[in-house]
């Protein structure tokens, strides 16, 4: 597929456009909507920050571009694109904007998910509008959950929804207990009447996700509108029948740091490019010497672009192989499972790395507010604070299977 970094982090390697397969030339042309609509958003991004959630405007855009349905199933209208394109896609949008690009990845892969839940779940939601968005929070413990005839009876305040504001559902995690049976954990889809939204999201970096927190108390969720966690590892799903594309025969959480590491990798892209653009044209204010001539600056950029490069290398290779295994109906073992969890959080590690270099060769122009730097600082820190890309909790967890203990990640 075309690869639209800039050649100073990795090289294109398109094939020629005659060659492209049909799958292909709609990721490409999806990927180009999106780089189109960078710009636009990067020059939102104050006031996505000072709303707290993404504006009005740029909904619009997510929804008219078809890039909120990328990993919708073809059969209700969606592109239903390859798995790297969390990657490539959310790369392109981030260099404009950090947090339309999260919340457009987090958003894009729930349409993935429900193409695994029970048909009926999916009746219930895409034919009475195929465009409905669904907010998330996977925090398991989060929730109180009982058992019910038909159903279960969900409680509970879940932190770090994201994009919640404009969505019409949510998957919300908790954990079935029962006497003498192994902990079900389990994703239960609640329509928006059913939960609140407290205003939570007052934070240093990606401002503009709105990510709140939802409560619900004591809300009946049909089985039907469920989806046990042992059923998302990869393989079949109850979704199968209806949607067989390797596409949703992944295993969702293992994978899940994916979702979401693109947004890192384009945020310091951008802050690569900008940063060099600027600094190819000024001379220091106070010896008046060009800065591209000074050695310290040049070694920061060679530094930032190799981060940024492996980061993008190894990204794109988790997803294609993950992708190649669906395809031959390979489900992989755990060990390989949490190298790609510890594999993608040592990868957006590198991305926050290349940011802060970046803002050492910046000096005090990155303090400016009416500067894009101290943005891209911030949200890169906020990404590199999601618990999927703590390098110690991924190399620990890794850690254990390798010396011969039992996994700690249930959901895995």
């Amino acid at each position: 597929m075309t690869d639209t970094a800039s050649p100073l982090v990795s090289p294109a390697l398109a094939a020629p456009r005659a060659l492209r397969s049909p799958d292909e030339q709609r990721h490409d042309d999806l990927l180009q909507r999106a780089t189109d609509l960078a710009s636009v958003f990067a020059e939102r991004a104050p006031r996505a920050e000072e709303l707290r959630r993404l504006p009005p405007e740029n909904e619009r855009d997510l929804h008219d571009s078809g890039l909120y349905r990328m990993l919708q199933p073809r059969a209700v209208g969606g592109a239903e694109l390859g798995y790297e394109s969390l990657i490539t896609i959310g790369a392109a949008l981030a260099a404009g904007c950090a947090s339309t690009a999260w919340n457009l990845t987090n958003l894009a892969s729930h349409h993935w998910m429900l193409a695994m839940f029970p048909p009926a779940a999916q009746d219930r939601i895409w034919k009475e509008d195929p465009d409905a968005l669904i907010a998330s929070s996977f925090v398991f413990p989060a929730a109180k959950v009982t058992k019910a005839p038909g159903g279960y009876v969900v409680s509970g305040r879940w932190p770090f929804s994201s994009g919640v504001d404009v969505c019409s559902w949510n998957m919300l995690a908790g954990i079935v207990r029962a006497e003498g049976e192994a902990p079900d954990h389990r994703v239960f889809l609640v329509p928006r009447a059913d939960y609140r939204i407290l205003d939570t999201w007052h934070v240093t970096g990606l401002k503009g996700t709105g990510s709140n927190d939802v409560v619900c108390e004591e809300v009946f969720v049909p089985e039907e509108m469920t989806v046990s966690v042992a059923d998302l590892k990869g393989g079949t799903t109850p979704g199968s029948e209806r949607h067989p594309a390797p596409l949703y025969r992944l295993p969702v959480f293992a994978l899940f740091p994916a979702i979401l590491s693109g947004v890192g990798l384009g945020n310091g892209e951008g802050a690569l490019t900008d940063y060099v653009a600027s600094t190819r044209k000024r001379a220091a204010n106070y010896t008046g010497a060009r800065l591209a001539e000074l050695q310290s600056l040049q070694i920061h950029v060679g530094n930032a672009a190799a981060r940024l490069s492996h980061a993008r290398r190894m990204m794109l290779a988790i997803c294609e192989e993950a992708m190649r295994d669906a395809e031959r109906g390979h489900v992989p073992d755990l060990v390989t499972k949490f190298a790609y969890r510890r594999d993608l959080a040592f990868a957006t590690q590198l991305t926050t790395q290349a940011v802060d270099e970046i803002d050492a060769g910046s000096g005090a122009q990155a303090l400016y507010l009416g500067g894009s730097q101290q943005r891209r600082f911030r949200d890169a820190h906020a990404i590199s604070a999601h618990i999927a890309f703590s390098t110690d909790v991924a190399n620990a967890a890794f850690g254990r299977l390798a010396l011969g203990l039992d996994a700690d990640n249930p959901v895995v």
